[in-house]
């Protein structure tokens, strides 16, 4: 029986976000296409001998999470779902940039509650776990999911894309500058717009990597400058850069292996490559 497990965490790109409505509820009705990335944390699991849950950080370059980190959530989480008195000890070595748009720690919690799910012996279901990953954010389905998918509603609409509408492989410029973002600031932003019309996931197929807008953009730009002069560095070597999620990081798809000059001191840039599945998804039954 295995009492240790070292598992990737990856990040995720919004090839586009557009937000359709709002709900009564205040809850804003998007449409986007989620990508898995290959700019990944990486998370350490040993299983203990009573029922007690810890996190230290690995890196030293990174923020320090807190205490209740979303990682110590999701195992806490799983630990009341199913009754279990195993413990763990979690070791994170965080690389995802925090305040981005890249989902790093719904990813975390994500492999955690994947990676504890095996190391427990817990054998709950895909559908399970994600029932008890919504509670800790709306992205950590997705992850559990582990597939490239369109994504509406608040989230928790999820269809992988298949066949046609299946992701080509491709390489990304990611960057993500000194300055962070809210999401609440920008979803309660009066200057939002909220009413972009719907579209289909045909539409967005017959065009992967150029197909739509992100409509949280121009809201970040204005309480993120930072945003706006990433944005016009990429697209100043030809590339087309747009804004993942509520920010602040940009990406653009570039079709070869480009040289870019250096960049500000203080900007986190990373080439990436977009991955099919996630690299647990065989880790969890149906």
């Amino acid at each position: 029986m295995h009492s240790l497990y070292d598992v990737p965490a990856p990040a995720k790109l919004n090839l586009f976000l557009h937000i359709t409505g709002r709900r009564a509820d205040g809850y804003h009705l998007l449409q986007s296409a989620f990508m898995l990335i290959d700019w990944q944390d990486s998370l350490h699991f040993e299983r203990v001998s009573s029922s007690e849950i810890s996190r230290q950080d690995l890196n030293p370059a990174a923020p320090v999470l807190p205490a209740n980190d979303l990682c110590v959530q999701a195992a806490q989480a799983l630990q009341t779902a199913t009754g279990c008195a195993q413990g763990v000890r979690i070791a994170i070595d965080k690389h995802i940039p925090s305040q981005a748009g890249m989902g790093g720690g719904s990813s975390d919690a994500a492999s955690t509650l994947i990676a504890l799910n095996r190391l427990w012996n817990l054998h709950l279901t895909r559908a399970e776990l994600e029932c008890i990953g919504v509670r800790l954010g709306a992205d950590v389905p997705f992850f559990i999911r582990g597939q490239n998918a369109w994504v509406e509603g608040i989230g928790e609409h999820i269809t992988p894309f298949t066949g046609a509408q299946a992701l080509p492989a491709s390489t990304f410029w990611v960057i993500k500058p000194a300055s962070g973002l809210n999401t609440q600031s920008i979803f309660t932003d009066p200057h939002l717009q909220r009413d972009t019309k719907r579209a289909t996931i045909e539409d967005f197929a017959a065009d992967h990597y150029g197909f739509g807008h992100n409509d949280l953009q121009p809201v970040a730009e204005a309480l993120c400058p930072d945003v706006m002069q990433a944005k016009q560095w990429l697209n100043s070597f030809g590339m087309r850069a747009t804004m993942t999620g509520s920010g602040s990081a940009v990406f653009a798809q570039t079709c070869k292996d480009v040289d870019l000059p250096s960049a500000p001191s203080d900007w986190q840039i990373k080439l990436c490559k977009n991955l099919k599945n996630h690299p647990l998804i065989q880790w969890i039954s149906e």
